[in-house]
Formats: structure tokens, sequence, C-alpha cells
């Protein structure tokens, strides 16, 4: 397997784009090859198969997706309140909308995963992961409510990203503020 670092994370920026454009069956190494503009054969160099290339992708979407410390920290600068919960949940939407290729790559995988159990095994190993943290991080900023909270937080703006990046004229800007409003001040109690 070739060894430059650079070369394969575009790579797999190549096949998160190809995901988001032509679904999980259009990921070829030729279309992987194609988008990232190198010869032929490039990308079966450094993944051993299909597969492969679906679970580092997936790996790839999420670090692309994680904010940049210094950004959580300024963020976080106002005192822990829903309030705070609903900026922090718009800012999430922010940078989905930022990434929205990343984000519609990994619904591609997601469904993928439903039809390969070692692909399905890797992403719930990744999701839970991200799950664990963010109940960490809500927990130890001293953010209203528990795990639970996370949890149900957590599934019910999956659902508003899934409404909005999908059917994106189904809210309208407006419309996607308030819900993520409303959302939070349903799920998180006020102190």
């Amino acid at each position: 397997m070739a060894r430059n670092p650079e070369r394969r994370t575009a790579l797999l920026d190549a096949a998160i784009d190809v995901l988001a454009r032509e679904g999980a069956r259009g990921l070829t190494f030729r279309a992987v090859d194609a988008q990232a503009g190198v010869p032929a054969g490039t990308s079966s160099n450094y993944f051993a198969n299909r597969e492969d290339l679906l679970t580092q992708a997936g790996s790839r979407i999420h670090a692309r997706m994680v904010p940049a410390p210094e950004k959580v920290d300024a963020a976080m600068r106002p005192e822990p309140s829903r309030e705070l919960v609903t900026e922090l949940m718009k800012w999430l939407v922010q940078r989905i909308a930022a990434e929205r290729t990343g984000y519609l790559a990994m619904l591609e995988l997601r469904l993928e995963a439903t039809r390969r159990p070692a692909l399905q095994a890797e992403l719930t190993r990744a999701v839970r992961a991200e799950l664990d943290e963010n109940t960490r991080f809500h927990l130890d900023a001293g953010l209203p409510g528990d795990a639970d909270t996370v949890l149900v937080l957590y599934l019910a703006m999956t659902g508003v990203l899934l409404e909005h990046f999908t059917l994106p004229g189904m809210l309208s800007e407006e419309e996607l503020d308030r819900v993520v409003a409303t959302v939070v001040n349903r799920i998180v109690p006020a102190r």
C-alpha cells in the first residue's frame, strides 16, 4: 500500500465528493481517481478494496466535521444555559451546511452500512464515540440537562439536519432557526 498521507487524504476527499454526488453505487476506484485528478489505478494503491475505501471515507468525514478547538472555546464563552445550547445547535447547522458534501456522503455511507456489516460496525463505533464525547463535553461544560438530554437532542437534531439537507426547500432559513430553537426548548431543561 502506498504511504503518501497527503495523497491518501486527497483521495478520501475525492471519494467523499463522489459519494455525495453519485451515491455509494457510483463510488469506484476509477471515479475516485477521476475526481482527484490522478492517474487511473492510483486509489487502488492506497486502499485494499472498496470496503476499505468506504470505511476510511467515513473516518475522514468525521475528521472534517470536527470543529477546531479554538472555535469551540470561543463558542463556549457565554454562561452555560439553554440559550447557549440553542446557539450551539444553530452553529452545528452552519458547520454542517459548510460541510454539506461530507454530510450527504455520510448519509450514503449509513445506507450502505445496512448491507455491509464491517462498515456498519465502524460507523457505529465512530458515531457512538462521538456521542459519548458530546455527552462528556455537555456535562463537563455545565450545560443544562443530563446524558438523556444529550441523546434526545442528538436524535432530534439528526432529524432536523436530514430534513434540511436532503429536502432543502422544506424549511426556510427562518423556519430552520425557529425549529432548532423549539427543539432545544422542548428537550433541554431551563435552569
